[in-house]
């Protein structure tokens, strides 16, 4: 069997960290691309320690050139066309070898938009479209490279310790939150069944697009009622003088923020939504058992008649 090699954007901390992680303990051979310095050291570390061989590469993937926009395209160009760029990378390399998978980091957010977040929803709405177009070309190709779609629920990442914020308090994802893991095992999964269009993490990622498909105005309604408090804390601002939107907070080698942010105490370690989605032949046992057990209940309930 040939060995793996995989390429992690944002490798560096949170959900891209956990899942360079998760690759190497498989052996494989991980490419790591991030702005941060400290980060990038620190993932190398991590696939070396578990096995893997890494490439750290200092990539800043909204902009080879490193121009400065204002922030709302700077988040634009960090969470879409960072994804295109990426994206089309690895296409020009898996198209003439007709082998490859892409696995795209979404989240619930890119189905059901909240308040607060119109830069990031919308770049996460893009990704979807973005995603759904050149997967419809793959298959007209009938071609063998794949491209998914992992949707993210809440993570407890470091991006709130360095986002730039305007909030009054401390910004925080909105409960329930999950851990890295949660999420790197999702990544992992779709890497080794890519045919599948989407995979949902959580069950508040599979609820939240689902009331956003039967009652979109209702969920307009709520959000607006209570998208504000349950994105901050009672704490003050965020924990960094400088925000990573412009320039990597994990520069400095002291600056290692790791996978996991502030809120380990409020996450979730385990999702039996995502576990399911990673087992479905489970589901279908259940689902035959209980259409098996269903006239025997009620053959058992007139028996007495």
């Amino acid at each position: 069997m040939n060995q793996q090699t995989v390429v992690i954007t944002g490798a560096g901390a949170g959900i891209g960290r956990a899942t360079a992680r998760l690759f190497a303990e498989r052996g494989a051979n991980v490419v790591l691309l991030a702005r941060g310095e400290a980060g990038l050291d620190a993932a190398v570390a991590d696939v070396e320690d578990r096995g893997g061989r890494a490439l750290a590469v200092p990539t800043d993937m909204a902009d080879p050139a490193q121009i400065e926009p204002d922030e709302y395209k700077r988040v634009t160009e960090v969470s879409y066309l960072g994804f295109v760029n990426g994206t089309r990378a690895a296409l020009r390399r898996m198209i003439p070898r007709d082998t490859g998978v892409i696995v795209q980091v979404g989240s619930a957010l890119g189905d059901r938009s909240i308040p607060l977040q119109s830069a990031y929803c919308g770049a996460k709405h893009a990704v979807n479209g973005f995603t759904s177009s050149v997967r419809t070309e793959l298959m007209h190709r009938h071609s063998h490279v794949h491209i998914t779609v992992v949707q993210m629920p809440a993570v407890n990442t470091p991006q709130f310790s360095w986002v730039l914020s305007r909030l009054p308090k401390h910004p925080q994802p909105v409960p329930p939150i999950y851990q890295p893991e949660v999420a790197a095992r999702a990544v992992v999964n779709a890497a080794d069944h890519p045919h599948r269009k989407q995979y949902y993490v959580g069950a508040s990622t599979a609820a939240t697009i689902l009331a956003n498909k039967l009652a979109p105005a209702l969920l307009d309604r709520y959000l607006a009622r209570t998208g504000y408090a349950s994105q901050q804390t009672d704490a003050g601002g965020p924990g960094v003088r400088e925000p990573n939107l412009w320039h990597p907070a994990d520069e400095a080698p002291e600056h290692d923020y790791g996978a996991h942010g502030t809120f380990d105490e409020r996450s979730h370690s385990r999702s039996a939504q995502a576990a399911l989605a990673r087992h479905p032949g489970l589901v279908l046992a259940g689902a035959t058992g209980a259409v098996a057990m269903g006239p025997g209940a009620v053959i058992r309930r007139r028996g007495p008649r």
